[in-house]
């Protein structure tokens, strides 16, 4: 029997784990599954003798290195940072590993190693990045087999609302971790576009967007990523004109949220002082200049302050999330991003009849046989319900399959490497569809 070890048991490894242990007898494998809290699956494992459920913490390096050893394949669902911790022990003892996050330098530089040792750590398996480059390079590699040349290429990807719970002003929930949406852009974005670099840095992010229609889903909004330009080689599109990645939000998200970064509420950098006995009122009030002699408001300096009509959108989202109410921030050494985080969770967790929806789109252009082609490849994932999630399933089936084809042997690479190879992406493509996760396609003469 081959030994599965998963490390990482939160909200997006629902369904992941479900397919391990739906396929674990056919596939002749143990699941472990470790996390610092496992008592939600004992209920599920328990009755299962080829499953078990352990308290498990990365940090503690024996208990790394024992549990490494004992197994076939290692899947890390663990926060990003620890990712090196598990790849290193991971390379060291000659054991596969599969992530959903990006490839970092610091395990890029494992290349070397993991190739004389014939492992492969398999990264960005999940949704954004996973899905979308395996979608993306199943268009390119056709229409590159075709002999078209690829003018442009822009790909979204958001974690959504869907219609039935969209109930709110921002039209948005947390459906992934929080802390990262909140962190998320921070940095300067760069892409090309037409053939000219381009580069936004935060401070301008949220204001530079792109706006987007899905049928069936009306107006959506797209703000670039913070590095497109490093996925042209990776694609095989290095002379392409036009290449950018971006996070799909929906209309008049961005122009709020620009609020919160204008002001420094999006600032992870620096502790603020006092902030245990602060209030959500107080903390606004912190980052105003000081009130002029004449009586206003809160909101109508800050209206004032970032030039925003009083009674706009903008500041009816701000007074949704009770930004100007006295209610106590109750968190001592606190940074504005992480009071910030604090405000949004009040508003922006799941209600138990909430259901999520991930929503991609990928936009083609090119040309073939003298014609100037557009064309649209769109993905809609509506979730069952706060566990069996959308962004739970397009993060763990892939992954999920992924695993499975290892263990198979039909995995032949080795070092780092991410799914764009037709070899990873077509098999698991294949089976997406299989779960209702499948593009729809629309390929048309590009209007002039």
């Amino acid at each position: 029997m081959k030994t599965i070890l998963l490390l990482g048991a939160g909200r997006s490894a629902s369904v992941l784990i479900n397919y391990l242990l739906q396929h674990a007898v056919q596939e002749q494998w143990q699941v472990r599954i470790g996390d610092t809290v496992v008592g939600h699956l004992q209920e599920l494992v328990k009755h299962l003798p080829f499953a078990q459920a352990f308290v498990f913490d990365v940090q503690h390096a024996a208990q790394l290195s024992e549990e490494t050893g004992k197994a076939d394949l290692v899947i890390s669902l663990l926060p990003a940072a620890f990712h090196i911790v598990v790849a290193r022990e991971c390379v060291k003892q000659g054991r596969h590993l599969i992530t959903a996050s990006y490839v970092t330098p610091e395990l890029k530089a494992l290349e070397q190693e993991a190739q004389q040792k014939q492992v492969i750590i398999l990264m960005e398996c999940g949704l954004d990045p996973g899905i979308d480059h395996m979608s993306a390079m199943a268009v390119v590699h056709r229409l590159q087999a075709l002999g078209a040349k690829l003018l442009s290429f822009k790909s979204y990807t958001g974690g959504l609302l869907a219609p039935e719970s969209d109930k709110n002003p921002w039209h948005y929930k947390f459906t992934w971790n929080p802390r990262n949406v909140v962190l998320a852009g921070q940095g300067t974005a760069k892409y090309i576009r037409n053939g000219a670099y381009k580069y936004i840095p935060y401070h301008h992010l949220f204001t530079r967007t792109d706006q987007l229609f899905i049928e069936d889903y009306g107006e959506f909004e797209g703000y670039a990523n913070r590095d497109s330009l490093s996925y042209r080689d990776v694609y095989g599109l290095h002379m392409i004109p036009t290449m950018l990645r971006g996070t799909l939000r929906r209309k008049g998200f961005c122009e709020a949220w620009h609020v919160f970064v204008q002001l420094g509420l999006t600032d992870d950098s620096y502790l603020l002082e006092g902030s245990g006995s602060m209030t959500y009122r107080s903390y606004v009030e912190a980052f105003l200049p000081p009130a002029s002699g004449a009586a206003q408001t809160i909101q109508q300096r800050l209206a004032q302050y970032l030039e925003i009509e009083e009674a706009s959108d903008i500041m009816h989202k701000l007074a949704w999330l009770n930004l100007f109410e006295e209610i106590p921030v109750a968190l001592a050494s606190a940074t504005p991003a992480q009071v910030l985080e604090k405000v949004l969770k009040e508003k922006w967790t799941l209600a138990p009849t909430d259901k999520d929806m991930i929503v991609m789109q990928h936009l083609f252009e090119y040309e073939w046989k003298g014609e100037h082609r557009e064309l649209t490849a769109t993905l809609v994932v509506p979730g069952d319900d706060t566990v069996q999630t959308a962004m739970a399933k397009t993060v763990g089936l892939p992954v999920g399959i992924l695993a499975k084809l290892l263990l198979q042997g039909r995995v032949k690479q080795h070092g780092v490497v991410i799914p764009v190879s037709p070899e990873l992406y077509e098999p698991v493509l294949a089976e997406l569809k299989s779960y209702g996760i499948n593009f729809k396609e629309r390929d048309r003469l590009k209007e002039v």
